[in-house]
């Protein structure tokens, strides 16, 4: 469930849904529908590297469905990357050598060219969001626990992998200004997005050291 928390003043009063902890997939939830979506997608076989993309690199959808392969750099046998567009504006996101194998192998067999989408439709367009839908959908059903899937109130329904993503690399320890350049986003909006990965309960304070540290010198009179 998400529930909105304001921006402080100095960021102009927007405000920013929290994505309670119990809503994200876990990794094996994400492995397992993808796994499905693999085997299952039938004639619409661009939707698994479609959903590969969005959720190994927690990408909005429509920023994947934007995607033309000049966007992708796939050096032989080494780390890539990927030029993501969001409103006007571009970010590179890092490829391992494991998914650049992956975006090679998919832009051979499916023939693409430099000019094509990554990820075409039918009819040459952007996939319809309809098809993977469809194929989401039913990849929920079959995977997901019903009381899960039927509780989600998320708007774009795949982008719970983004999310899920972004949450596990902050439980991860990366850094918030690196999931943040990322994603796209500021590391603020993450803290109020994913508050529970910015918790230390587990941390004992030595009060006693940190008053000696914070201490200012005594005045003389």
């Amino acid at each position: 469930m998400a529930h909105s928390v304001p921006f402080p003043e100095e960021f102009m009063a927007v405000s920013v849904d929290v994505m309670d902890e119990e809503w994200l997939l876990s990794v094996e939830q994400v492995r397992s529908l993808l796994e499905w979506i693999h085997g299952h997608a039938g004639a619409d076989r661009l939707v698994y590297p479609f959903m590969r993309t969005v959720a190994e690199q927690a990408l909005r959808p429509s920023e994947a469905r934007a995607l033309r392969v000049r966007d992708v750099v796939l050096p032989e046998s080494d780390s890539g990357e990927l030029i993501v567009r969001h409103r006007g504006v571009s970010r590179e996101i890092p490829l391992q050598p494991r998914f650049v194998e992956f975006l090679r192998k998919w832009i051979s067999g499916a023939g693409l060219r430099e000019d094509d989408l990554l990820f075409p439709g039918r009819r040459g367009g952007p996939l319809s969001a309809s098809v993977y839908q469809r194929v989401w959908g039913q990849a929920q059903v079959a995977v997901l626990p019903r009381d899960e899937l039927y509780s989600w109130r998320l708007g774009e329904p795949i982008s719970i992998l983004r999310e899920s993503r972004l949450a596990e690399w902050l439980r991860m320890g990366i850094s918030s200004f690196m999931v943040a350049e990322l994603a796209g986003v500021t590391p603020v909006w993450l803290a109020l997005r994913y508050p529970y990965r910015f918790r230390r309960e587990d941390v004992e304070i030595d009060w006693d050291c940190l008053a000696e540290a914070t201490a200012l010198p005594e005045l003389k009179r």
